[in-house]
């Protein structure tokens, strides 16, 4: 495959992955015009809808950059306003196994299953990530303060965390509203069902006999009798 070809591909699968990504309710896109987008340079804000999460409310505008090997190789991804978590480094970056290179890698312990593969694709680092909030990896740490914080002080933690949801909560545009369920509001509900199906049974009628039915078999069996008489005489 030429350079050139690489390119394409990767642009063309980007478009494809940002336009989905565009209809789930935990990502927020700013710019919604594909053709304004840095297609190698997505930002946009990660929303914890998810009411046993400590982050739950969370706003947090964050930034992946693709290479043009993607997706041969993993993009990065970084918090644009770091936050206390035993795997986000001082800088926002994030500390997680699927954006780790391809392959296993024995100083780390990390099997290749765990680490970045071309089967990846961007809306499943993001729901890693999301995954990762809630579930921290404290055996190998990019914070180890928070890390510790989060084994031995989860009270102080929990704290912290809340405190970072009410300081995102700042960036939410003004014109925007903060999905609370991954549910859909459900039909209404029809108050005269009842109703409906009383009318139902009265105006289909589903095999059960009435008087044209027995004026029909009467007629029936008298046709069959002369049928009868006819043979006979025969």
């Amino acid at each position: 495959m030429s350079r050139t070809g690489g390119l394409t591909g990767a642009r063309n699968r980007l478009m494809g992955e940002l336009k989905a990504l565009r209809k789930e309710k935990w990502i927020h896109f700013s710019d919604h015009e594909d053709d304004n987008i840095n297609i190698l340079r997505w930002q946009f804000a990660l929303m914890v809808i998810n009411s046993d999460s400590v982050f739950n409310g969370g706003y947090f505008k964050a930034e992946m950059t693709f290479s043009e090997e993607y997706p041969y190789q993993p993009p990065k991804f970084r918090f644009l306003v770091p936050f206390t978590h035993p795997n986000i480094y001082p800088d926002g970056q994030l500390c997680i196994s699927i954006l780790h290179k391809p392959g296993e890698d024995i100083m780390s312990g990390e099997m290749a299953s765990e680490r970045w593969t071309p089967l990846q694709c961007a809306e499943s680092v993001l729901r890693s990530v999301l995954l990762l909030l809630d579930d921290p990896e404290i055996n190998s740490p990019a914070n180890v303060d928070a890390s510790v914080m989060y084994r031995d002080r989860r009270n102080e933690y929990n704290e912290k965390a809340r405190a970072t949801v009410e300081r995102s909560k700042k960036d939410i545009p003004p014109e925007f509203e903060m999905p609370r369920s991954f549910e859909t509001a459900p039909p209404p509900k029809h108050e005269d069902d009842a109703d409906f199906w009383a009318e139902s049974d009265e105006e289909f009628d589903f095999g059960g006999s009435d008087t044209g039915d027995d004026q029909d078999m009467e007629e029936y069996e008298d046709e069959e009798g002369e049928e009868e008489l006819d043979s006979d005489e025969e």
